[in-house]
């Protein structure tokens, strides 16, 4: 198998703009998931992604914490 049996794309790619789902958010939606493949999946920026590990979830807080109060 070759890389050049490969034919030419006939369209050019396209950019998927996802924006987070929280209500009142404008941030980019780079966290996406879906439970089956079946179903659209549902994006979210960082700080509103809902299945984030307790650690990750302290240090996002931590972060919050310092950018308020050097403010």
């Amino acid at each position: 198998m070759s890389d050049t049996d490969k034919p030419a794309l006939t369209n050019a790619p396209q950019m998927y703009v996802h924006y987070c789902e929280e209500e009142g958010c404008e941030e980019w939606g780079g966290f996406g998931r879906s439970a089956t493949k079946e179903e659209p999946p549902r994006w979210w920026c960082w700080e509103h992604f809902p299945h984030k590990s307790y650690e990750q979830e302290t240090a996002l807080r931590r972060k919050l914490e310092a950018a308020e109060r050097d403010g």
